[in-house]
């Protein structure tokens, strides 16, 4: 087995990688009053010197009341906290790393961990978190104008701070995507609709708000899901044509990557389906849309998965089937998430062929910013 190509180099745009292996958004919850400081900046320089080919950051919240759910979770507004973003490309920069915030906006979803909007200033499409789930109000098109204008102006900050790429956290059950769920939106109006296109304007409206405000060239990406916080089981698009009616707008709008979380990387989006049955969710993203794709989903913790550097595990989950997957160019990039906690030198070690130094996830990694 090689790795060799997932350290491969990779480019778009403006953006240029030195391989496909990216440091996946984790919420961290860890910066005080909001403030990414000192910490943060080390957090994220030790895997970018650990070999990382990009990082997006943990979603960092725009400018709208009631914008985060956990107060631990950083500002990419206001003079203090774009101040600390800076210090953080700087340092992940100065490592040989590149670097994009993810920009987020928890709607109306809860925190397991505490509890922190005003409940009158919570927003979501239908005021509802879930199905038959209510809480706080139903935005209205001035809440959402603006909000559009809000990611805009958070994105237009990244560039302007020498970020190499900007996100949009539209997947699990947060705002962007609790407008795509028929669950969460009921609206009667443009932003609402019966079908996974109608529920989808309030997202391109953001796309194209974003594309202008960072102009042509720079990159941009969204992340997606099908599963959702609230329902692991929903789903946006049923079908391949509903997956190209919700996603290819969005392409069309102005995404460059679509960054396709699933629970498994290795599950087939639509098994039911004969000669393409094996394609994850990334590789039918890229199939539909053309777009540029990120594949995540439980990368490297499994113990087949790391089973299978000795030829021993389950082929559904192995290292093999993921190489054998770029190999094929199912998808461009792949995103490693909580392995890159537990370990900053992830990358290197699988660049090094250092495959039995490798230790998964350790949970107790999450109390400490290391």
């Amino acid at each position: 087995m090689s790795t060799q190509i997932l350290f491969q180099p990779f480019s778009l745009k403006s953006l240029s990688l030195k391989n496909r292996i990216v440091m996946a958004p984790m919420t961290r919850a860890m910066a005080k009053d909001g403030i990414p400081g000192a910490a943060q900046a080390e957090y994220y320089r030790r895997r970018a010197a650990g070999g990382v080919g990009l990082i997006l950051t943990e979603g960092t919240v725009i400018d709208r009341p009631a914008s985060r759910n956990d107060p631990g979770i950083p500002f990419f507004h206001g003079e203090a906290a774009l101040a600390g973003w800076d210090a953080v490309a700087k340092s992940v920069h100065a490592a040989g790393g590149k670097i994009g915030p993810q920009i987020w906006h928890t709607g109306s979803t809860r925190s397991s961990r505490s509890q922190t909007q005003q409940e009158d200033l919570v927003e979501s499409p239908s005021g509802l978190v879930g199905p038959d789930d209510p809480r706080g109000k139903a935005m209205t098109e001035e809440d959402i104008a603006d909000t559009v204008a809000a990611f805009a102006s958070a994105a237009a900050d990244a560039r302007r701070l020498g970020f190499d790429i900007v996100e949009l956290h539209g997947a699990h059950g947060y705002l962007i995507d609790q407008f795509f769920w028929e669950g969460s939106n009921k609206r009667k109006d443009a932003y609402g609709g019966a079908t996974i296109a109608e529920r989808s304007r309030f997202a391109a409206e953001a796309v194209r708000a974003v594309r202008a405000a960072v102009g042509a060239d720079f990159p941009l990406s969204l992340r997606v899901s099908q599963w959702k916080q609230q329902d692991y089981a929903a789903r946006n698009a049923s079908t391949p044509d509903e997956m190209t009616a919700w996603l290819l707008p969005l392409v069309e709008a102005g995404v460059d990557i679509l960054h396709c979380s699933q629970r498994r990387f290795w599950t087939p989006e639509f098994p039911e389906i004969d000669g393409d049955a094996g394609l994850n969710f990334a590789g039918w993203a890229k199939k539909l849309t053309g777009a540029a794709t990120i594949s995540v989903g439980s990368v490297g913790l499994s113990s087949d998965f790391f089973g299978a550097f000795g030829g021993q595990g389950s082929e559904s989950a192995s290292f093999d089937n993921l190489i054998e997957r770029m190999e094929r160019q199912e998808f461009d990039l792949i995103a490693v998430g909580r392995p890159l906690i537990s370990d900053a030198e992830w990358t290197a070690k699988v660049s090094s062929g250092k495959l039995e130094e490798l230790g998964g996830f350790n949970a107790a990694d999450l109390a400490v910013l290391a």
